[in-house]
């Protein structure tokens, strides 16, 4: 099938996400293109005419490595063979059972429970419910309210718009949402002359206590996204405000819930973003997804305590957490964690990743120097920067000029960010710091 006549079917029966239809449809300044892939291999992408692409955004951060990886597939072959999927009320099976045990593992064993779904926004609700649900069956029922930091995202289901703080998806719906209050992002771009990124994690968590000392006993919990803040354009920020952070929600008894959903599976360096704010921080609630599965099926977990699991064990089914997916716990889905989770085990994966980052960010060097970019940063196997235009077009052009060139990269506005599949060769990785900026320059023509 060629690329015109899978594109022609596509635009009469699929509805894109995230996508003005129209702007697909046409040629204008504003027309996107809309690629039909065929195949994918390794960090590339091929259409239905045989054009490839360079998976730089690892096709909306969950491909961890690589397209059609050898060991995932096997993994998936043989799985196949035993079990596909059974229901998780009243049953179990090995994949659930192995992938939760090696997660809570992960984490020292202090959140050892693991509760899962398909996608992260479902993660995000899940992690507001229990949180609610526990406080209300320890009989702090007035603690049914949550805080979120200024330019937080966590998803665009309702439950998990209300502590979403992105205006693009959250307006839209704001008539069906009971939005969370927000506090100050510790966004080291917000640094003041001679502050360090640290002094704006510290600044940005003096006004958390403010809140939390005056609305501690209504607030369930507080939701962040570790060291970066990824759909309000990658904003990142010292580890010194998860410290701090977690002091302030154990002092006003208040839940941290720590989306990873994003940031975690070594995108940051470590395994877990949170783990870069010293050994003895941990959050109540940890949701993963994307990467965890290696970008091969959906999947959702919320690692939690033993304090918040003893809060719903009795004998009465309303205390229980009542919430549940048809899918919870597949067993295709799980087998991918722990394909993926093996090849981190194998192959050191996050001491590969000190180097190639490395490399990386020398790629990206040059741009850091351009005319018209502000702030490069990078925190492990995520690089971005911000282009001075006023031009309101610039994403879409960027846009447009990078898969001329053959790469995938898609700006947040005018943020331009790169978070590649961990198995892109030092090589690929000077060629995407090329093309993007020739994609830049051309854009900004």
């Amino acid at each position: 099938m060629s690329n015109r006549d899978l594109l022609t079917r596509s635009l009469a029966a699929v509805w894109h996400p995230c996508t003005q239809m129209k702007q697909h449809a046409g040629d204008g300044p504003d027309a996107l293109p809309l690629i039909p892939i065929a195949a994918g291999e390794g960090v590339w992408l091929r259409d239905c005419d045989g054009h490839r692409y360079l998976d730089g955004i690892s096709s909306w951060w969950v491909n961890l490595f690589g397209h059609a990886n050898p060991r995932i597939n096997a993994a998936l072959r043989a799985q196949l063979d035993e079990l596909e999927h059974v229901i998780l009320a009243g049953f179990t099976h090995r994949p659930v059972v192995e992938l939760s045990e090696r997660l809570a593992a992960l984490t020292g064993n202090t959140l050892g429970h693991c509760f899962y779904a398909s996608d992260g926004a479902s993660a995000t609700e899940i992690a507001l419910k229990m949180s609610f649900h526990a406080w209300h069956n320890r009989g702090r029922t007035e603690k049914r309210h949550f805080l979120c930091l200024e330019g937080g995202y966590h998803g665009e289901t309702v439950g998990a718009l209300a502590v979403t703080d992105v205006a693009l998806f959250r307006d839209a719906y704001a008539p069906l949402v009971r939005a969370a209050a927000t506090v100050p992002s510790p966004d080291a771009r917000r640094a003041a002359a001679g502050e360090s990124p640290a002094d704006v994690a510290r600044r940005a968590a003096a006004a958390l206590e403010r809140t939390l000392a005056e609305r501690h006993a209504e607030i369930a919990a507080l939701i962040v996204e570790p060291l970066v803040q990824c759909a309000s354009g990658m904003a990142m920020h010292d580890p010194e405000y998860l410290r701090l952070a977690r002091t302030l929600c154990d002092r006003y008894e208040v839940h941290l819930i720590c989306d990873e959903i994003a940031v975690g599976c070594g995108r940051t360096g470590t395994f877990f973003a949170h783990e870069q704010a010293g050994p003895g921080v941990r959050p109540d609630f940890l949701c993963l997804s994307k990467g965890i599965s290696g970008g091969y099926l959906p999947l959702s977990i919320v690692l939690t305590t033993d304090a918040v699991y003893d809060a719903f064990y009795d004998d009465a089914t309303a205390r229980g957490f009542l919430h549940s997916h048809s899918y919870t716990g597949n067993a295709l889905a799980c087998r991918a964690a722990l394909a993926t989770l093996d090849i981190f085990a194998e192959d050191d994966v996050l001491a590969a990743n000190r180097a190639l980052s490395a490399h990386l960010g020398r790629c990206l060097a040059p741009l850091a120097e351009h005319a018209r970019v502000r702030h490069f940063r990078q925190r492990g196997m995520i690089a971005a920067f911000d282009v001075a235009t006023d031009d309101p077009r610039f994403a879409r052009a960027f846009y447009r000029e990078a898969l001329a060139r053959e790469i995938l990269l898609r700006p947040i506005g005018s943020t331009v960010y790169v978070m590649p599949p961990y198995t892109i060769t030092p090589d690929e990785c000077a060629l995407l710091a090329q093309r993007a900026g020739e994609a830049l320059d051309a854009a900004l023509r």
